[in-house]
């Protein structure tokens, strides 16, 4: 399950056990159905400002346990505010900038409200919209959304936000760059008043501290890794190379640990299809995930990609933080982000619940000022495992991971990066 994954990251820190936050009984055994014991660095300074009820800003890289962090405390509450929703009512809303994320933080959440009359529902583009206003029709507890589905629905009158007195936006630098900003002032005049909001974050640009200005009142600040910086087990390297050069090095890449869960990053819708299908032609285990995509193909693909149907799943940046597979070894940005900030959100995808993963940058010549950005924003020189830098571009060396059979080969989680690091250089080009 996602939730337990994510908190499994928490082993090994000199935290305090869920068991000492006073949870609802039966929060309190679903988690230690689940096996959760101890909380994320993350998790640990969040959930006790939360469950006093203040509102809480959280700044943390991605795969460090955010949604149990909002998660428990709002559960909690809503075990502890009993009384079934009225027709179309939300008690509480989780706003998502993308349908992978919104599915991921339902399946969270569900997972720890199995067997209580606690109601999660989920509405996002893509899918039947009157399906969803007959979901809706029965009142939920917990509405897990993203913003244009859910503006369309409240036009419609289909869901009443009168109640709810609970709001959490998660990743929400995404969804202001994805320009969801005005869609937050249309649906916030429709929450209740006073409200506990909770506003999640891997980084934290001026215009993020204008929208907490706006949305959060005295809010308690947690932060465990500084914005920009990648998990300290994701091991990076670039390759510089013209881009008429890349679908060769891909196959390289690909050969030299075949069977290995790959996530490969293409800058464009068009593109992403365009490699998939030359990669499926080619006899490779491939499917794409893009906006082109219904949100059926969408879901197809990454349940096929984490039941290890297929072992290369091709994406634009719709992905890059919807997707919380732990099996991940490797990361391919084959077309470096215009974003500085979703290089790291692309390579969080690897190295998740406490393993070890590889994140891997192909960067042309007309790349090079993109690359420069990344590295500025994270503060480090990717070390180079072929070809020669870009003037402006300081180069470093690398020793790169082996590249042999991946252990546990076609076992989600099972790839070669979970145990001691290689230490065989990278192949040239």
């Amino acid at each position: 399950m996602t939730l337990c994954r994510e908190a499994a990251t928490g082993k090994g820190h000199d935290l305090f056990d869920f068991d000492m936050l006073g949870l609802a009984p039966q929060l309190s055994k679903a988690l230690k159905d689940n096996g959760l014991t101890e909380p994320t660095p993350i998790q640990n300074q969040a959930i006790p400002l939360a469950l006093e009820g203040h509102d809480v800003l959280g700044l943390a890289q991605t795969g460090t346990g955010k949604t149990l962090a909002f998660g428990l405390p709002l559960i909690d509450a809503m075990l502890n505010r009993p009384g079934k929703p009225a027709p179309r009512m939300a008690k509480s809303l989780v706003l998502a900038p993308t349908r992978e994320l919104v599915n991921q933080i339902a399946e969270s959440l569900r997972g720890l409200t199995k067997g209580t009359k606690v109601r999660v529902v989920t509405v996002v583009g893509g899918q039947s919209i009157m399906k969803q206003v007959h979901l809706l029709s029965r009142g939920c507890d917990i509405l897990v959304a993203t913003p244009g589905r859910l503006i369309d629905l409240l036009d419609r009158g289909a869901v009443d936000l009168g109640e709810a007195s609970y709001l959490v936006l998660d990743e929400a630098d995404q969804m202001l760059d994805m320009g969801f900003i005005h869609a937050l002032r249309r649906i916030e005049p429709h929450l209740a008043t006073p409200r506990q909001t909770m506003l999640f974050s891997a980084t934290m640009p001026k215009q993020m501290e204008e929208l907490a200005g706006s949305y959060l009142t005295n809010p308690r600040r947690v932060q465990v890794a500084p914005p920009g910086k990648a998990a300290d087990k994701i091991t990076q390297m670039i390759h510089f190379l013209e881009k008429p050069a890349k679908p060769a090095k891909l196959r390289e890449v690909l050969d030299a640990d075949p069977g290995a869960l790959t996530l490969v990053f293409a800058r464009t819708k068009h593109g992403s299809e365009k490699l998939m299908k030359s990669l499926r032609a080619d006899g490779y285990k491939v499917d794409s995930i893009h906006g082109n995509k219904s949100q059926g193909q969408r879901d197809r693909a990454i349940k096929a990609f984490r039941a290890c149907e297929i072992n290369v799943l091709v994406a634009t940046d719709v992905a890059a933080r919807g997707i919380d597979i732990p099996g991940v070894a490797y990361v391919i940005n084959y077309d470096l982000p215009e974003v500085p900030d979703n290089y790291v959100h692309r390579i969080g995808r690897t190295a998740r619940a406490g393993r070890e993963g590889v994140g891997i940058a192909f960067c042309a010549p007309e790349e090079a000022q993109l690359l420069r950005q990344i590295q500025k924003l994270m503060k480090i020189e990717i070390p180079v495992a072929s070809g020669t830098a870009p003037e402006g571009v300081a180069p470093r060396p690398t020793r790169g991971p082996r590249r042999g059979k991946p252990q546990g080969q076609g076992k989600p989680g099972g790839h070669r990066g979970q145990g001691r690091r290689r230490r065989r250089p990278a192949k040239a080009a």
